[in-house]
């Protein structure tokens, strides 16, 4: 459990609505006390915790997991505030897969795996 504990998640592209599956990410990460921030252009909260503006670019320390949900072209104009926050590894969930982010990612020795959270999650894999 405590391994869990330290792998504090920036969830990008949050949402407030519970039919999304970036909304699900933050249920399943809750569930496995995994710590997470959410963060996109969207208001609103999950989970109790209000969604960061990620126009701001926030100053965030202890990044262990990016998972995106976003799709390559959203994430064009953040990918250096994502970089900049130096996590050891990058989820590209389906559909925000992002060849040349992870290339770049790579570079910095971060993680990149293309696949899903809520797999991960559920399955122990995370």
């Amino acid at each position: 459990m405590e391994a869990e504990k330290n792998k504090t998640t920036l969830i990008a592209g949050a949402t407030p609505d519970p039919t999304r599956y970036a909304y699900t990410a933050a249920v399943f990460l809750d569930r496995a006390h995994i710590p997470f921030i959410p963060i996109s252009i969207k208001n609103g909260t999950v989970l109790g915790k209000d969604i960061l503006p990620l126009g701001n670019k926030p100053a965030l320390q202890g990044i262990h997991t990016i998972t995106l949900y976003l799709n390559a072209g959203n994430q064009q104009e953040w990918e250096d505030y994502f970089l900049s926050l130096a996590p050891q590894r990058i989820i590209f969930n389906p559909g925000a897969e992002n060849p040349s982010l992870k290339e770049r990612a790579e570079k910095q020795g971060i993680e990149c795996i293309n696949g899903c959270t809520l797999v991960m999650v559920s399955s122990g894999q995370y």
